[in-house]
C-alpha cells in the first residue's frame, strides 16, 4: 500500500520554508501530491494559476533522490474534502496523510465535513514559528477521531507575508523571484525604495 502525503498550500508566494517541507515529505512518504489552494479564510489571494505555477517551479528544482514529489493542479479545490475524493479516485489502494501547518489547527473544526475528512486521512502537523502546538487543541482533534502526528522538523522562519507586505525576498528561490517580477504579481514591486538619510558633512 502506498503512503501518500497530501500537501495543499495557499502559499502566496511559496518560500524556502515550503521547499524544506517538501524535501522532508519526500524522505518520509512513498509519494507527495502537492497543489495550490484557495483558503476561504484568506481574502485577496493572488490568482490560483500563478500560485500553482510558482509551486511547479519549486518542485522542478527539488533534488529528491526518488523524484516522488509532483504537482496536481486538479486537487486544488476550495474544500479539502473534495480534494480527498479526487485523490481516492487516483490512488484506490493508498493510505493518505493530510499535511497542515500548525497555524491551521484553530481553523480545522470549521472545515467542510471535517469529521468525515478525519476518518479517511491521517493528520501530520508541521510546526511553524510563532504557532506553538497546544496539547488541548491536539486532544480536541483526537476526540473527533483524528490520528495525529507531529513532524520532527521546524522550517525556516520565512514568511510569504513578509514578501507581500515588505518585499523581503530573502525567503524566495531565484526561479520564483524571477516569475514574480516577470508577472508583476505584488504591489511591493512597485513601491519606491526608501529614502536614505543624507549624512551630515564632516567638519
Amino acid at each position: 500500500m502506498l503512503n501518500i502525503a497530501l500537501f495543499g498550500t495557499s502559499a502566496d508566494p511559496p518560500t524556502l520554508g515550503h521547499q524544506v517541507i517538501l524535501n522532508w515529505l519526500a524522505d518520509h512518504f512513498d509519494w507527495v501530491a502537492v497543489w495550490a489552494s484557495d483558503n476561504p479564510f484568506k481574502p485577496q489571494q493572488t490568482p490560483l494559476p500563478h500560485r500553482m505555477a510558482m509551486l511547479g517551479l519549486m518542485i522542478q528544482n527539488l533534488h529528491t533522490p526518488r523524484q516522488n514529489v509532483q504537482l496536481y493542479p486538479e486537487l486544488g479545490k476550495p474544500r479539502t474534502f473534495h480534494t480527498l475524493q479526487i485523490a481516492k479516485s487516483y490512488w484506490r489502494d493508498a493510505r493518505f496523510t493530510l499535511v497542515i501547518g500548525s497555524d491551521l489547527i484553530a481553523q480545522l473544526p470549521n472545515w467542510y465535513r471535517i469529521d468525515d475528512l478525519l476518518q479517511d486521512v491521517d493528520l501530520l502537523i508541521i510546526p511553524r514559528p510563532g504557532y506553538p502546538l497546544r496539547e488541548a487543541d491536539l486532544e480536541a482533534l483526537r476526540q473527533r477521531g483524528a490520528r495525529v502526528a507531529i513532524a520532527n522538523l521546524m522550517g525556516p522562519a520565512t514568511s510569504s507575508t513578509a514578501y507581500r507586505e515588505h518585499g523581503e525576498s530573502i525567503g524566495l528561490t531565484p526561479q520564483i523571484e524571477d516569475y514574480i517580477h516577470r508577472e508583476h504579481l505584488y504591489p511591493c514591486q512597485e513601491a519606491p525604495p526608501e529614502k536614505q538619510p543624507i549624512p551630515e558633512p564632516v567638519t
